[in-house]
């Protein structure tokens, strides 16, 4: 496969969304919470021994959903809820329209209210630009993307 990088995969920053052993291999995550693959990858992730690192790779192209489930993902963010959202994403895939994220959100304890209004938010919409755009410069062509030591692991 040819190397398709024009930029390394961005160091870890302030914001990043990283669970796992601080001592433990640094794997970091481009996913789609619409896409099956990245689900079944993030639930392996999730019991392995590595400090997973999550950014977005959300393409409208790919799937219809893929945006506003990232928009959505950082909103909960904001109520310190990434990774249960995350969890509960991956782990129910067929209910991922806004009466379902409500639900959800209720279920974690999260003000709905807020989290529509932060899901609108300009900078949200940029950071999930952000990532794309890493993601796409560090090489990654599909999900899940990921990458340790700075490598596209096949």
């Amino acid at each position: 496969m040819s190397d398709l990088r024009s930029a390394p995969v961005p160091p870890l920053r302030d914001d990043d969304h990283v669970r796992g052993p601080h001592d433990a291999p640094v794997v970091v995550f481009y996913g789609d919470f619409a896409c099956p693959r990245c689900a079944v990858e993030a639930m392996r992730l999730r019991d392995a021994n590595a400090r997973v690192l999550f950014r977005h790779f959300a393409l409208k192209a790919k799937h219809e959903r893929a945006v506003p489930l990232a928009l959505a993902g950082e909103a909960a963010a904001r109520q310190d809820a990434f990774w249960s959202f995350h969890d509960a994403l991956y782990e129910d895939q067929g209910h991922i329209d806004d009466p379902h994220l409500w639900a959800r959100c209720r279920a974690l304890g999260l003000d709905v209210e807020e989290f529509e209004r932060d899901r609108r938010d300009p900078a949200i919409a940029e950071r999930v630009r952000r990532d794309v755009r890493d993601a796409l410069r560090a090489g990654a062509t599909t999900t899940p993307a990921l990458f340790a030591g700075g490598e596209l692991i096949h």
